[in-house]
Parts: C-alpha cells; sequence; structure tokens
C-alpha cells in the first residue's frame, strides 16, 4: 500500500551535521542552553530593514544595557568605542555581501572599563529568515588583554636590548681607550657588565602593573658586596640611604655609577689599603636626594687631578646626563667625598 493510499511514508530524514538532534533526540532546548551559557555566547539577530536587534539576557550584560525598551544596531553602536565604530559599522553593513562565514572583534566602553567583544556570524544571506540575519557575541577581553600584555612585554624587551647594547657599546669603547692590553680591557669590561647584571637581578615587577623597579639601597648594598666580602674589607662599608624606589632605567645608570665610584676607590681611595673605610649616607631635599659617598683611611691625594680620565667622564655623563643630577667631589686629606644629587622624578623612571 502507498503513502497516496492512505498509508504513512517513511520518516522523513534529517540531516545529523546541522541538527543535533536527529542523533542526540534528547538534547532539548534546555541542553542547548546550557552548552551556549557554558561556553560563555551570546545570541543575537539583526533585521536588515528594520535595523531591529534581539539579543538573549547575557548579550544585554556583555553591552552594558537594560534588558528594555526595543534595541537598533544604531543603539549598540553608541556603545562601541569611537576608535572601532566606523570600522564595525561598515562591517555589519557588508555581512549580507560576504561569503561564508565572517567574524569581526571591536571594543566596547562600559564608563571608564573596555570590553573586548567578537561577533560572528554567516553572511551572503546564508540561512536569513524574514530579512534576519542571526550570529553570536562572545567576550574575548581577558585575551585580548594578555595579547596586549605579550605586545607590551616584547616591546619592553626590545627596548631593553636595544638600550643594553648601547650601553655595551659605549663601554667597549670607553674601556678600550682606558686600557694598557687586552686583557686589562677585558677584565674591566666584564666587571662593567657584572655590575649591569646585578642591577637588572634587583629590579621587580610592581603590583598592579605600574612598572618595575628597586630599592636604592639595595643597589649600594649588593653592588660593593664583593668588595665587603673581600677578606680585609670585610665590614668597612656602610649603606644608609632613604627607602625609596628606583626605576629599572635608573637602576642600570646608577649601577654603572656605583661600580665606577668603587673601581676608583679600590685603585686609589680608601679601599686600597687595609684601614680604609667607606660611608655611604643619604637624605631627601624636596625633589632631590642626596647621597654621600665619604671616603676615610686611605693614601693621602694631594690635589684634584687636573683632567678627568675614562671613567669619571662615564660617572659624570651618567649623573648628569642620565639621572638629571650633579656630582660634586672633595678631594679632602682624610679621604675622597663624593657628592650626588639626583633627581627624584628621574630616579622612578
Amino acid at each position: 500500500m502507498t503513502a497516496a493510499q492512505g498509508q504513512p511514508g517513511p520518516p522523513e530524514k534529517r540531516d545529523t551535521l546541522t541538527d543535533p538532534t536527529a542523533t542526540h533526540p534528547e538534547w532539548g532546548y534546555d541542553v542547548l542552553r546550557r552548552a551556549i551559557d557554558a561556553a560563555g555566547i551570546s545570541l543575537w539577530t539583526w533585521n536588515v530593514d528594520t535595523d531591529a536587534v534581539a539579543m538573549d539576557a547575557r548579550g544585554y550584560d556583555l553591552w552594558g544595557l537594560p534588558v528594555r525598551g526595543a534595541l537598533t544596531f544604531e543603539i549598540l553602536s553608541e556603545k562601541i568605542h569611537p576608535a572601532d565604530r566606523n570600522r564595525v559599522g561598515a562591517a555589519f553593513a557588508a555581512t549580507r555581501a560576504v561569503v561564508g562565514s565572517y567574524e569581526i572583534d571591536f571594543r566596547t566602553v562600559h564608563g571608564e572599563q573596555v570590553r573586548w567583544i567578537s561577533a560572528r556570524g554567516t553572511g551572503d544571506d546564508v540561512g536569513i529568515e524574514n530579512h534576519t540575519l542571526s550570529g553570536v557575541f562572545l567576550d574575548i577581553t581577558d585575551r585580548k588583554q594578555a595579547e596586549e600584555g605579550h605586545e607590551l612585554l616584547a616591546g619592553e624587551m626590545s627596548h631593553r636590548v636595544k638600550n643594553l647594547l648601547a650601553i655595551a657599546t659605549g663601554l667597549t669603547r670607553i674601556t678600550s681607550r682606558s686600557s694598557s692590553s687586552i686583557e686589562d680591557m677585558t677584565r674591566q669590561l666584564m666587571t662593567r657588565l657584572t655590575a649591569l647584571d646585578r642591577a637588572h637581578d634587583l629590579v621587580r615587577p610592581l603590583p598592579g602593573g605600574q612598572g618595575r623597579t628597586a630599592l636604592l639601597g639595595d643597589i649600594f648594598t649588593v653592588l660593593l658586596t664583593p668588595y665587603d666580602d673581600d677578606g680585609a674589607f670585610s665590614g668597612r662599608i656602610r649603606v644608609a640611604v632613604p627607602r625609596m624606589g628606583v626605576g629599572q632605567d635608573t637602576a642600570t645608570a646608577l649601577a654603572l655609577a656605583v661600580h665606577e665610584l668603587a673601581t676608583n676607590s679600590v685603585k686609589y681611595g680608601a679601599l686600597s689599603v687595609e684601614d680604609g673605610t667607606l660611608d655611604i649616607s643619604g637624605t631627601m631635599e624636596d625633589d632631590m636626594v642626596q647621597v654621600t659617598w665619604t671616603e676615610q683611611g686611605g693614601p693621602p691625594v694631594p690635589k684634584a687631578p687636573e683632567t678627568d680620565g675614562y671613567g669619571t667622564s662615564l660617572l659624570r655623563q651618567t649623573i648628569e646626563g642620565q639621572l638629571g643630577g650633579s656630582i660634586v667631589r672633595d678631594w679632602s686629606e682624610n679621604g675622597a667625598i663624593i657628592t650626588l644629587r639626583l633627581s627624584t622624578a628621574r630616579m622612578a623612571g
């Protein structure tokens, strides 16, 4: 007997690729809704003729809109970041001409908060019903922030590498001029580079993404430890400076300055003899921090040098140029007294 004779025909076939309930009839609305919620997906429709937009509750929350009144794409556009608004409007207007699926990422503004949304759908009028397109919104704020963090880190690393290469080039040039042999140049250059390495080890990130800093006292203490722990030097170096943060660029520059001062002291000053001592003290004065490097018990210095050596030139360039400060030397009979005045604003850089 045929269907035309009143008997039922074969059951209608359903596409198992587009209709999951064809193979899992138990997958009703509630199951699919829970899956959508678990994925953090918001569903939306857009009538291309009337501009009317409909979203589920998650969509209203994602856009920061109250669930009331008529909603249009024009209203949504007011929430889009001004820098992305024209781009998103043009993209949505062109969706009917897009063959296949499309995706666009953009920013929305919620007061002072910026949120990233990814809109995804199918263009070229595929599956369109009653002049209405449909798609999903995804909150991709965390992913975008992670990407921005990676880009920032890459940029910071590039900046730091360039700075280090420039410093290494300058140190090599200065050291080559003041060295008496290849061995002497190697030794001087390695100790200066080691000082930079110690300074970078001190720099730590601040909470809340506020940058990176080290403590002023730690810079002096750590960089001078090799001299203080060397046999007869033990316990002869005292550091008492204000507790303040030093930015990573400043830490590098200050490390070079401390290294040059210590090198001069070991060669010609208080740390070149068994009874010499070194006292480093500091005070705050308005927008400046003053650090006094006082050596006692070293060999007498009959008079100040008439010309600066390369190490002294490097020290002056560092203090005055990079740190926006000044350096004053007093060649007293008891030992050198070197006063550094540093800008607190520069110190944070």
